[in-house]
């Protein structure tokens, strides 16, 4: 999966649980950004995510890998 798929899944994880979403690439360097998801955030890449990343990510963000 790449940071783009990644955030439109998180976009629409967000809308169904009623949680803010919004992404800031000024917020990081290159490809990278700042993505906040309810009241939690992480940094994310636009480019391939591995699995392990994925993982923290989803960790960052509070979100289950089976809600996602």
């Amino acid at each position: 999966m790449n940071g783009r798929e990644f955030m439109r899944r998180a976009k629409r994880y967000a809308a169904r649980n009623g949680l803010d979403f919004r992404f800031e690439r000024a917020k990081g360097k290159g490809s990278h950004g700042q993505l906040y998801v309810g009241g939690r955030a992480t940094t994310v890449k636009r480019s391939e995510l591995s699995r392990g990343l994925l993982r923290n990510i989803l960790r960052d963000l509070g979100i289950e890998t089976e809600d996602f």
